[in-house]
């Protein structure tokens, strides 16, 4: 990797560097249990909350122009529980969910010490760039959380710019921040949809899908240019990059020189 090859890698976080969904599923538990125990709530009661808020999730708009992240997640614990066991509306109890989630959700988010020493050994080759999608309060709370920030040389959190991915200016955007050409950067993460689409939007060099499952994609997905089941095989792939642009550029020098003669 250098003067012809790759200058940037840019990360996606959430189930990407961090496993976002196995914190998840810890904290559904540590809530599942606290309404259990402390609010005698049966267990399909407790179960029945959890699932309309992950649902919730799923769909969420969030506009933050309008309301904070904190009263929107509350509001979808409140009606959660609400349409589960009916009666009056109990903010307080919504509350108390919503930041035991929070809470243990984060305390899980951790940054694995075989992924830290590949972006260490990464980035004495190239510049590494974090790009995550969601609410800044969110993302950036979970940044902090997992302590990534010394591994990259630039974060960029997709609400706190005018688009996100997939959109194209996203990635030009980094290319800047960087000092680099699309053209010279590399795109890994697991979505399809956003990480991959976007960096096919934007021209970049090479997109690296993480399909941990190995699960084969819908027929009408983006087809990224390479697929690893662990991001502890990208220094791999990024080595097979290399040699492409190296041994193209051979063939053109040996063209250029017959040419020549």
């Amino acid at each position: 990797m250098g003067v012809h090859g790759v200058k940037a890698v840019f990360f996606d976080l959430d189930n990407t560097l961090v496993d976002t969904a196995a914190a998840g599923r810890r904290a559904i538990e540590e809530v599942v249990n606290a309404l259990r125990s402390k609010h005698h709530c049966g267990e399909g009661e407790a179960r029945g909350i959890c699932d309309k808020v992950q649902a919730k999730l799923l769909k969420e708009c969030h506009d933050p122009a309008k309301t904070c992240i904190t009263d929107l997640r509350i509001s979808h614990w409140e009606e959660a529980i609400q349409e589960t066991i009916g009666g009056e509306a109990n903010r307080s109890l919504a509350a108390e969910c919503y930041f035991l989630w929070k809470a243990t959700r984060l305390r899980h988010l951790t940054l694995a010490e075989d992924t830290r020493g590949m972006l260490t050994e990464l980035r004495k080759a190239v510049r590494l760039l974090l790009l995550t999608n969601g609410d800044r309060q969110t993302q950036r709370e979970k940044i902090e959380a997992c302590a990534c920030q010394p591994y990259f040389d630039a974060i960029v959190v997709g609400g706190e710019q005018k688009e996100e991915k997939p959109a194209p200016s996203i990635f030009h955007y980094c290319c800047d921040l960087l000092g680099v050409q699309p053209a010279e950067c590399v795109m890994v993460g697991d979505s399809l949809d956003t990480d991959i689409q976007g960096g096919l939007n934007a021209g970049l060099r090479a997109t690296v899908w993480l399909n941990k499952s190995m699960a084969a994609p819908a027929d009408a997905s983006p087809v990224p240019h390479y697929v690893i089941s662990s991001v502890l095989d990208l220094p791999a792939v990024l080595q097979k990059i290399e040699h492409k642009v190296n041994a193209k550029l051979g063939t053109d020098r040996a063209v250029g020189g017959t040419e020549a003669r």
